[in-house]
């Protein structure tokens, strides 16, 4: 297996753990992960390696930034996937990402099946939906923070970067 895999499962799995505990991925984590990757590829594979990993962390960062934007992650996420990204390149954080976002939707569902929640939220889908094309308002679609459903996305990027590792590998 390649090394930036390891190096990249370390970090993945120490904000895992952080992310578990406090809702929260530390500064120090993130920027380790967005340095070392760098200098790692620098190290091992020169200015391509430099270009490669430059473009993995610009990748992984702005597509969570978008997310970011959205209110579906949170900024620790998107520095983590910037770091993620500098390890591991373009392609593979873009399939860890799909993969964690497909994780995360199943994680989601499940946690409204187990509150018994699914239904509630499902009417009020419907029904910004019904605003939005029958009074041509985009203001229905507004939700609150109190609706969101929360949970540390690492429950999801877990799984979603195994996966896409199983996937390079195979």
């Amino acid at each position: 297996m390649d090394v930036s895999i390891w190096g990249c499962t370390f970090i993945v799995m120490a904000a895992f753990v952080t992310d578990i505990r406090t809702m929260k991925i530390p500064n120090w984590l993130t920027l380790t992960a967005m340095l070392s990757g760098v200098l790692f590829h620098a190290i091992t594979g020169g200015l391509q390696g430099v270009a490669f990993s430059a473009k993995g962390l610009g990748a992984g960062f702005g597509l969570l930034l978008i997310m970011h934007v959205i209110g579906a992650v949170g900024a620790g996420d998107v520095k983590l996937f910037g770091g993620i990204g500098a390890w591991i390149g373009t392609l593979l954080t873009v399939q860890c990402l799909v993969y964690s976002v497909l994780c995360a939707s199943v994680i989601g569902v499940m946690i409204l099946l187990w509150r018994r929640e699914i239904v509630k939220r499902l009417r009020k889908v419907v029904s910004s939906l019904a605003g939005v094309f029958i009074l041509r308002s985009f203001q229905a679609l507004k939700t609150g923070k109190e609706q969101q459903l929360r949970f540390p996305f690492m429950l999801a990027v877990v799984p979603g970067y195994i996966f896409a590792c199983i996937y390079t590998l195979t």
